[in-house]
């Protein structure tokens, strides 16, 4: 209609200019003016919404509505148009230096799953809520990072960043929830991607994990020892093969736990005489 309209615009005032000018070409002229005038009333109220995509009306600043129906629509003319994405947007954070719950610097970084959920309060609630997201999404990580330490060494925390991470995502998903819904945005997923500790204190760290593998090893070992030594005792005095004193199974139990506990091969030495 509104095409139509300036054709007949287009038309008229080429008829008008094309004749003297007197008064049946003045009204003309008139006429095609009014049409065009019209015409741009018309052309401004179309407008097309794509799949996963919002409108935001606003005529005169007053807010009239959200549309999300995908196509090709009329609306009301000399509207005020905004789009907006309601697509799932992946954010990743920066990396962040943080301190945990024990003061341990660390570096961290974070993927933000998200998408809009009303249209209406991602313009109008924030200035830009993209940068809303980015910014709470940073202040967001840093608070939950702080409130658990980097790793549970001595088993004095239930939640340690490096080995609960899906709860740690949990808690990250829930706040950011609750800053963002200002904005009108749906946080889907919040997950760590990131995590070490600060080049500062990093050797230092490794080498703490390092000793504390070690020693759940040796442990380990240890443990191993101890019961194959009371089964070899237990049996030989069960079944009467031979009989030790107390001194003599001090010396086979000394001398099995060195045997099997040793890290470097041991060399046997063969008595030929009287064990006595």
């Amino acid at each position: 209609m509104g095409l139509l309209l300036f054709l007949i615009f287009v038309v008229l005032a080429f008829i008008s200019f094309s004749q003297f000018v007197n008064t049946e070409n003045v009204v003309m002229f008139a006429a095609a003016l009014l049409c065009a005038l019209c015409a741009l009333l018309l052309l401004s109220g179309f407008t097309i919404v794509q799949p996963n995509q919002a409108k935001v009306f606003t005529l005169f600043g007053n807010y009239l509505g959200v549309m999300k129906q995908e196509g090709f629509w009329l609306t009301i003319p000399l509207t005020v148009k905004k789009t907006v994405s309601l697509r799932v947007i992946n954010f990743n954070s920066d990396k962040l230096k943080v301190n945990d719950l024990e003061g341990n610097p660390i570096e961290i970084a974070a993927v933000v799953v998200y998408k809009v959920l009303d249209s209406a309060k991602a313009i109008f609630g924030v200035e830009d809520y993209k940068e809303f997201v980015h910014t709470q999404s940073e202040t967001g990580l840093r608070h939950i990072e702080s409130q658990y330490p980097y790793d549970n060494f001595n088993n004095d925390y239930e939640i340690s960043l490096r080995q609960h991470s899906d709860e740690v995502g949990d808690e990250l998903t829930k706040d950011l929830q609750k800053r963002l819904s200002i904005a009108g945005v749906e946080i889907i997923e919040a997950r760590i991607m990131h995590l070490v500790y600060s080049s500062e204190i990093a050797h230092a760290m490794l080498q703490r994990q390092q000793a504390k593998a070690v020693l759940a090893a040796r442990k380990v070992i240890v443990d191993g020892a101890v019961t194959m030594v009371k089964s070899a005792i237990d049996q030989l005095s069960s079944e009467g093969i031979v009989e030790l004193n107390e001194d003599k199974k001090a010396q086979m139990i000394n001398n099995l736990m060195v045997a099997l506990i040793s890290e470097k091969g041991t060399q046997p030495v063969i008595n030929t005489g009287t064990i006595y």
